[in-house]
């Protein structure tokens, strides 16, 4: 791929603090630095503590969709689950209205400082609002250790899930995870996504035989060509999420959703509903389950009423010039 000049990037440079409607892993305002290049917007929004070298990857992100575009699309629509943080009980039905005609939920749990007791009340309490038919997987982001693990996914087994996404840290521990249910019966698909996003050779996963799942995300493989690489090389079904994004950078998640020859599962790319806000009158919100492929347009006046005060535009700047560093291999 084709880096743009570091001052040509920064030339169309928008940064935005947008609320979140309820606190995700520990974000309450997530921003976002939006990119406007001769093909459209770009998103670069790599977390906070993200250092350049792994930020690079989502700088290329958004100077792909910016610069240069997307593969061309097999599919016009792609079907979407709803997200539901780690909230009470009582809170999910309210949570899962924010995804109108989403018939799969991705739940949140092993949140830090809660008891396994609240993932099995919560994810009972998805069970029942989405009836038999509906489809619930959880994502334990690597926070449960082998044998935690398999206990708690043993009580979690009786609402029937889809799969458990990164139950375990290490590619070694899903490797030796996806053994321990196996003796013990548990019919639980083990998918792997820090394993794949931040791992220096997603390709491990591949090779213990770690995962029945790969989870995707755009920006911290490097674009939509690059993580369709990833997806060939492993071989699995893939599902592909987002990072919360805005809509600029969700349209991403959605143009390699569409472009993946197989689309087995709905993809995590519904959380625009989790913002309290977005940049565009446009927001790739679902319908009836589903997102269509299209290209978004960041509006002037929601850049305007979302824009980041001056020092924290000035630290996105900052960093995004690291990151072109790591690129291009040319210091600024």
């Amino acid at each position: 791929m084709t880096v743009a000049a570091l001052p040509e990037v920064l030339a169309g440079v928008h940064v935005v603090a947008v609320p979140m409607r309820v606190p995700f892993r520990g974000v309450l305002v997530r921003e976002a630095a939006l990119l406007r290049g001769p093909r459209g917007w770009g998103e670069f929004a790599p977390f906070l503590e993200y250092g350049p070298a792994e930020a690079a990857r989502w700088l290329a992100a958004g100077i792909e969709a910016a610069w240069t575009g997307w593969p061309e699309p097999l599919r016009d629509s792609v079907p979407v689950n709803a997200t539901v943080p780690a909230v009470p009980p009582d809170e999910v039905a309210g949570v899962l209205a924010r995804f109108p005609g989403c018939t799969t939920a991705k739940v949140k749990v092993a949140e830090r400082g809660q008891p396994s007791a609240a993932d099995v009340d919560r994810v009972a309490a998805v069970r029942s609002v989405l009836g038999r038919s509906g489809r619930i997987r959880v994502d334990a982001n690597g926070g449960w250790g082998v044998e935690e693990a398999a206990q708690v996914l043993g009580r979690l087994a009786r609402y029937d899930l889809e799969y458990a996404e990164q139950p375990c840290a290490t590619v070694e521990e899903l490797r030796d995870l996806r053994l321990l249910l196996g003796r013990r019966g548990l019919d639980v698909p083990v998918a792997a996504d820090e394993s794949i996003r931040k791992a220096s050779d997603p390709l491990r996963v591949r090779d213990l035989e770690a995962a029945d799942v790969v989870v995707v995300k755009v920006a911290p493989l490097g674009g939509v060509r690059q993580a369709l690489e990833v997806v060939e090389a492993c071989g699995l079904p893939a599902v592909v999420s987002s990072a919360l994004d805005t809509s600029v950078g969700m349209a991403a998640g959605v143009a390699l959703a569409a472009a993946l020859p197989d689309l087995p599962f709905a993809c995590g790319l519904g959380t625009v509903a989790l913002l309290a806000g977005d940049v565009t009158t446009e927001p790739m919100a679902p319908a009836g389950g589903a997102l269509p492929v299209r290209h978004v347009a960041a509006d002037p006046g929601l850049l305007e009423r979302w824009a980041a005060p001056p020092e924290r535009t000035e630290w996105w700047r900052e960093r995004i010039a690291a990151a072109h560093t790591h690129l291009t291999g040319v210091p600024t």
